[in-house]
This record gives structure tokens, C-alpha cells and sequence, in this order.
């Protein structure tokens, strides 16, 4: 069996992180851990988590680190993780929140930092686009629709425009997301540990440039990432 992972996946909204941490979860038999699932299911859920994040959420503005980490912290600790490792998706966000992921992890250390690289123009077409479904977040665009209507073809829910999907809100996660969470690019840079590949083209030939980044890291460690 191919050996597991212990991978973080960067980018802004829409450059497909969601799609290619599927992929990469299969490839590597490892868990996908999205904290922006999380937070949907703890909104649809009604927690009191969920209560707090549907107001920021609507206006595209991000969870307290504090608030994230507790849940990242209770997600690592289960059984799935510990045997085969994750593919963390959504967090961290700020270099806040690194800081926390590595002390979480101590004393072993992410193996990389995926960052996926999509023009802004491009996100923004892609995110205007998207249509999830409400049931088991299946994604969609005007383009790529349910086979009947706007019923999920995996599990018949609901197929709908995200209330964060809107223009607005779009353009207030783009401007935090490069005002908070880019900076981390920079800061994992330093520690050696990212990886940036483009996510333009066909989400399988992104799937084969993201492998052959994490292979290449592994042969440079001898056949291990740490």
C-alpha cells in the first residue's frame, strides 16, 4: 500500500482545493479534513459553533483561531489520523494558526504545504459559477449541473448557490485571504516545508503536477518526508 501523508492544501477560495484533496485522499488512502465542511454540518446542525459561524460566514469572514483549532484539535486526536495521517484543508489560515498546528502536531511535523496557484480572475469566475449541494456538499457549476434539474446525482439533495458564494461576500474573502493567510506562504517558504503548483488546466493534470511535488520531496528524503 502506497505510504500516507501528513499534508496541508493552500489556495485561494476556488482554486480547487476541495477537488484535489479528494483526489489526493484516495491516492494516499489518507483522511481529507475540511474545516469548512465542518462548519457547514455544525451550522446545518444547529451547535452552538454552527450558531456563531452563520453570521461570519454569510459575510465571508473567518472563524477566531482559538475557535478553529479546538475543532482541528478534536478532528487530529481520532483514530483515522493517527493511523495514516490527513489532508487538512481550510487551516491553517494564518500564521496564527501554523503556530498552533505545529505545536498540535509536535513531534512530528506536517510532511508539506501544498500551495495551489489560480489567478484571481479566474477564482472569481469559478466561485460565481459553484452550486453545492446542501445534503453531502457535492459540487457543481453553471456548467458542469446535476444530471436532472438541480437534484444532487450523488445523494438527491438540494442543489443550491452558497450563501457565501455571493459577489459580495466573494470579494470579502478574497481581500482577507490575502491580507490574513498569505502571508503563510511566506512563512512555511522559510521553514522548507511548501510546495506552490498551478491550478490551471484539467483538475487531473493539477492532481499529477501536486503528486510529483510530494514524490520529488520524498525522494529528496530518501524515500520519507521526515
Amino acid at each position: 500500500m502506497v505510504a500516507g501523508a501528513r499534508l496541508v492544501v493552500l489556495g485561494k477560495q476556488g482554486a480547487g482545493k476541495g477537488t484535489q484533496c479528494l483526489s489526493l485522499s484516495h491516492h494516499y488512502v489518507v483522511t481529507h479534513v475540511s474545516t469548512g465542511d465542518m462548519l457547514r454540518e455544525a451550522v446545518k446542525q444547529g451547535t452552538s459553533l454552527g450558531m456563531k459561524a452563520k453570521k461570519l460566514m454569510e459575510r465571508g469572514d473567518l472563524l477566531g483561531d482559538d475557535l478553529i483549532m479546538e475543532m482541528v484539535a478534536a478532528r487530529m486526536a481520532e483514530s483515522d489520523i493517527k493511523d495514516r495521517g490527513f489532508i487538512l484543508d481550510g487551516c491553517p489560515r494564518t500564521v496564527s494558526q501554523a503556530q498552533m498546528l505545529a505545536e498540535l502536531l509536535a513531534p512530528v511535523d506536517l510532511d508539506l504545504v501544498i500551495d495551489i496557484e489560480v489567478p484571481t480572475s479566474q477564482v472569481l469566475r469559478r466561485l460565481a459559477s459553484r452550486r453545492v449541494c446542501v445534503d453531502c456538499g457535492a459540487n457543481y457549476s453553471l456548467t458542469q449541473r446535476p444530471l436532472i434539474g438541480w437534484t444532487c446525482d450523488v445523494c438527491g439533495g438540494e442543489v443550491i448557490q452558497r450563501e457565501d458564494d455571493t459577489e459580495v461576500a466573494i470579494a470579502n474573502r478574497l481581500e482577507i485571504y490575502e491580507a490574513q493567510t498569505a502571508p503563510l506562504i511566506d512563512w512555511y517558504q522559510q521553514r522548507g516545508q511548501l510546495a506552490s503548483v498551478s491550478g490551471t488546466g484539467a483538475p487531473e493534470a493539477v492532481t499529477k503536477r501536486i503528486v510529483k511535488a510530494i514524490e520529488d520531496r520524498r525522494n529528496r528524503k530518501g524515500g520519507r518526508f521526515s
